[in-house]
């Protein structure tokens, strides 16, 4: 690349360091379009088809996070509605297909919610809707709680008709929770032969109420919900496992470099590996006061700072940087086979990283898969190719844990 393109893109990417998207799909908000996108991508695993969503968001302002909550919330209820009057003729199943859009529903209703109790209250009428889609559907779900500082990490593990399937524990990231990562990953996971555990770390779902926040050691939280695993649900060291996304991917990165969990894991996956958080929170953090300074932000951008903010443990926007500052992992620690997946959607810095994180660690099995445009899963941790996703991650696997396909 010439020195003059090579600055352009520098530029670029400190000046849109968190972009996920390379195209818009519906909004004009970067934000509410990729999680527009995120919506739409878990019909196929059981939340709300297209042409759903597309009703939804025409029912909502651009950039205005009150009129999110309020389309996606309603959709919600519509849809428990529908699944209660299902389950009053005796339509079980289809009652619980309604019952876990209603629970897509919801779930989204809260990406654009304050932090605190309206935050909370969102996330419990998503948290009935899927256990109830669960019970109705009568999926192989146990849920479990990881005790950890002195608190608990919430999950759950769904078994697998054949007794001895690996095991994958799917980490999520800065926007998750464990219960969308069921339609993000865990339902094909299953389907193709693998049991699939799922839990929040600190900072996800709805541990902030706890005063659970993001931290740097990820190592430690993941350490305890894989004792959990393997003591409660028999999984086999070895025989497991692990899967980050979006921030999940810094997660996980930090758990291949330890030794003791490196033990436990016979590969690591994330999409995208992402080693150091610190540099793009600040990064974004600097971007933000510079396009602040020239427009203020919608206020769904503002919610989703505050959101941001309160995962990290921090009151402001100034305690936000320090708070995340220690969130680097060390790739000359990773021995383990792993596979690096990137969008080619996700901004330089995300790219920057993954490339030089599969560069340098110490793995002698390790592969890295990039997803163009044309794949149709470019967007960040493939919002818009979950399958894709899936495919990538089984495929290695399988070679992995070698295990022969039909």
């Amino acid at each position: 690349m010439s020195t003059r393109l090579q600055t352009a893109a520098n530029v670029a990417a400190e000046s849109h360091p968190s972009q996920r998207l390379s195209r818009k799909y519906c909004f004009d908000d970067p934000d509410m379009d990729l999680f527009f996108m995120a919506a739409a991508s878990w019909g196929p695993s059981g939340g709300l088809d297209l042409g759903q969503v597309y009703y939804v968001a025409s029912q909502i302002a651009d950039g205005d996070g009150d009129s999110w909550m309020k389309a996606f919330s309603e959709y919600g209820d519509a849809m428990n509605a529908q699944a209660d009057a299902w389950l009053e003729k005796g339509w079980r199943r289809e009652a619980g297909e309604a019952r876990m859009k209603a629970f897509a529903a919801y779930r989204s209703a809260w990406q654009f919610a304050a932090p605190g109790e309206a935050f909370a209250r969102m996330v419990a009428r998503h948290k009935r809707a899927f256990a109830q889609a669960v019970d109705e559907q009568r999926l192989p779900a146990t849920f479990f709680q990881v005790p950890y500082a002195g608190k608990a990490l919430p999950g759950v593990f769904f078994q697998n008709e054949d007794a001895n399937a690996p095991v994958v524990l799917v980490i999520g990231g800065a926007d998750t929770c464990f219960e969308d990562l069921y339609l993000s990953l865990g339902r094909n996971l299953l389907a193709r032969g693998y049991s699939v555990a799922i839990a929040d770390l600190p900072g996800q779902g709805i541990t902030m109420m706890d005063d659970l926040y993001w931290e740097a050691e990820a190592e430690k939280p993941i350490a305890a919900v894989t004792k959990l695993l393997v003591e409660r649900f028999g999984a086999k060291p070895g025989r497991m496992a692990l899967i980050g996304l979006s921030l999940g991917g810094y997660f996980v990165a930090r758990a291949a470099g330890d030794a003791a969990l490196s033990e436990h894991f016979a590969t690591v996956i994330a999409s995208t590996p992402f080693p150091n958080p610190a540099q793009l929170f600040a990064l974004s953090a600097k971007a933000a006061v510079e396009a602040d300074s020239k427009a203020a932000p919608t206020p769904a951008a503002m919610r989703s700072r505050m959101v941001s903010m309160w995962k990290a443990g921090a009151k402001t926007r100034e305690e936000f940087v320090p708070k995340t500052a220690g969130m680097v992992a060390d790739p000359t620690r990773v021995t383990l086979p792993f596979l690096s997946i990137l969008g080619a959607g996700d901004s330089q810095v995300f790219a920057r990283q993954a490339q030089t994180w599969h560069e340098q660690i110490r793995s002698t099995k390790k592969s890295f898969v990039l997803l163009d445009a044309a794949s149709g899963a470019d967007g960040h941790v493939q919002v818009n190719n979950r399958l894709r996703l899936c495919q990538e991650c089984v495929g290695w696997m399988d070679q992995i844990f070698d295990r022969s396909q039909a």
